[in-house]
Formats: structure tokens, C-alpha cells, sequence
């Protein structure tokens, strides 16, 4: 019997670090070790649940004591929600490590799964999750839009006025604007800052493009 649990723990570990290897490739907050560690206490958590306390059932001849195999499960679904809202951060106005968060949630569920031995429910899961994964990256890098901040710096305030227009005409989607002059030896700088959305497949060949149009426009940053 104990080679059965450690086989639903070694394939919920194997199940949760695929997930984990995916997210580390594409470089997230939580990564291989994260997914790997909560997949694998999951399943131990679950089969604790299910099988820890036996001895007291057998030692409980006139059925005085009653145990719930879903309280520790319970428990687990709500402990994992913890670890999950510790990879969720507010950024420039947009809110990251969502899909972290719910890869983690999912990898957890992965794990109880096969804590429970419920192997094939597990495994197509698994399949699921990494197939969404990489074909959603797949469409929003060529389809998505991604919000970034770009900081340039401008001699007068009608290269940023063209600047603007030109990013509206475009069709680029302005969310924030901040500027700053600065008096230097030779006149006013002026240092701007823009927080904007437009489509992940064109936006640094766009931003480039434009600003090599201005004479007196000086791209610093792209984030």
C-alpha cells in the first residue's frame, strides 16, 4: 500500500513540475520548483486525508469517532489561494501574474487528483492546462495587446504634440502621459513618459519607426 502513495505523490510532483517547466521557460514569478512543491503537497496533503488516519477508525470499535476525508482537501483549495495572490502584482496600471496565480490553483487540484489516485482525470488536466497555455501565448504574441511605457526626450512641445498624433493616428492606445522640462545650458528639455497599449507583434517596430521621424525627439526607454 505505501508504494501506491508514493506513486500518486511522484506522479502529481511529475505532473505539476511539466506545468512548472513551461511557466519557468516563459520566465513567470513562480516557475518550475513552485509548481513542482505544490503538486507534490497537494497529493500528500490528499492521500493524508484519505488514508493518515486509519488507526483510529480500527481502533474505534463502537464508531464514536467520524472522519471527513474532504476536510484536509478543503483546507488545501483555500492554503493554495494564499500562494497563488502572493504572484499577482499592480504594474503601470496592469495587473500581472494572473495566469500564474491560476496555474498554481490548477496544479494544486492536479495534485489532489492523483492523491486520490484519480491518475487519467490528472494527466488529461495536465494536457489541458499546457496545451491552453502555449497556444493563448501563441495567439496573443501575433494577436494580443500588451501595455508598456516608453520615456523619450523632446527640444519643444510640438515634436510631442506630433508624437502623440501620430501614435493616435496609428490607433495606439494612450493610458497615461507625463512630462517634465528641464532647463540645460542650451534651453528647455523636455522628459516624457507614456503608458500604452498596442499590439505585442508590432509595438517596438512602431515606436522605433516614429521616433526616427523627429529630428528633435530622443528615444531613452522602452519597457
Amino acid at each position: 500500500m505505501n508504494w501506491e502513495y508514493i506513486l500518486r505523490i511522484v506522479i502529481a510532483a511529475l505532473l505539476g513540475g511539466a506545468i512548472g517547466l513551461e511557466r519557468e521557460y516563459r520566465a513567470k514569478g513562480a516557475g518550475f520548483r513552485t509548481h513542482f512543491l505544490v503538486a507534490l503537497g497537494s497529493a500528500l496533503l490528499m492521500v493524508l486525508s484519505q488514508y493518515g488516519f486509519m488507526d483510529l477508525l480500527v481502533e474505534n470499535a463502537d464508531k464514536s469517532i467520524r472522519l471527513d476525508p474532504s476536510r484536509i482537501a478543503a483546507q488545501v483549495v483555500s492554503g493554495i489561494g494564499f500562494i497563488g495572490a502572493g504572484t499577482i502584482i499592480f504594474q503601470k496600471h496592469v495587473v500581472k501574474g494572473l495566469t500564474t496565480a491560476a496555474g498554481i490553483w490548477v496544479v494544486g487540484a492536479i495534485g489532489m487528483g492523483c492523491g486520490a489516485g484519480m491518475y487519467v482525470i490528472s494527466i488529461a488536466t495536465t494536457v489541458l492546462v499546457l496545451l491552453g497555455l502555449e497556444s493563448m501565448n501563441f495567439l496573443l504574441s501575433k494577436f494580443g495587446a500588451r501595455a508598456f511605457s516608453v520615456r523619450f526626450t523632446a527640444e519643444n512641445l510640438n515634436d510631442i504634440n506630433a508624437v502623440i498624433e501620430r501614435l493616435r493616428r496609428l490607433h495606439v492606445e494612450l493610458e497615461s502621459y507625463k512630462m517634465e522640462d528641464k532647463h540645460t545650458s542650451t534651453g528647455v528639455l523636455y522628459n516624457v513618459t507614456m503608458e500604452m497599449k498596442v499590439m505585442k507583434n508590432k509595438f517596438k517596430r512602431r515606436i522605433l519607426d516614429i521616433m526616427r521621424e523627429f529630428e528633435g525627439v530622443t528615444l531613452e526607454e522602452i519597457e
